[in-house]
C-alpha cells in the first residue's frame, strides 16, 4: 500500500471530522473578538472596538461580522452539501470585510498612528480559520445527494 494512500485515507477520514468544529470555534472567537479593543487612538484617548468608533466614524463593523458569523456557524451545524457551498461564499465575504476593517482601523492619519490591540488581530485572523474550515467539509455520504 503506498504511503500516500494512507495519509489521504487518514486526512479523509479524521481530519475532516472536526473542520466543522473548528470552523463554529473560529466563529465564535470572531465574535468575541468584535467585543475586544481593537485600536487605541492617542490624540483622543480613546479605544475603538468593533461596535465603537468617535462619532461613529469608522461604523460598527462589528455588526456586519457578528451577522455572518452567527450564519457560518448555522451553515456548519447543518449537514447539507448546499449548506456546506453557501458557507464557502459567507466565510469569503467574512475574510474580505476583515481585512478592509484592519486597514480601516490601522491606517496612520495626520501622521498619528493607532496602537493595534489584540482584538484587531484576531478579527483578522479568525476568518481566515473560517474559510480554511469551509473549504473541507464533513459530509456523510448520505447527506451527498
Amino acid at each position: 500500500m503506498p504511503v500516500g494512500y494512507f495519509f489521504t485515507f487518514y486526512y479523509t477520514f479524521t481530519e475532516m471530522k472536526y473542520s466543522s468544529s473548528i470552523g463554529i470555534v473560529a466563529a465564535l472567537l470572531l465574535i468575541l473578538a468584535c467585543f475586544l479593543p481593537w485600536a487605541y487612538y492617542p490624540d483622543i484617548d480613546k479605544i475603538f472596538t468593533g461596535f465603537f468608533s468617535e462619532k461613529n466614524t469608522y461604523g460598527k463593523p462589528g455588526k456586519f461580522l457578528v451577522f455572518f458569523a452567527i450564519i457560518t456557524i448555522i451553515f456548519f451545524l447543518v449537514p447539507k452539501v448546499w449548506a456546506k457551498r453557501s458557507n464557502l461564499i459567507i466565510s469569503t465575504i467574512l475574510v474580505s470585510f476583515s481585512i478592509k476593517s484592519y486597514m480601516l482601523f490601522t491606517n496612520c492619519y495626520h501622521g498619528i498612528c493607532p496602537e493595534k490591540k489584540f482584538g484587531i488581530y484576531l478579527m483578522l485572523v479568525a476568518p481566515f480559520i473560517i474559510v480554511v474550515a469551509s473549504l473541507i467539509p464533513y459530509v456523510n455520504s448520505e447527506n451527498r445527494k
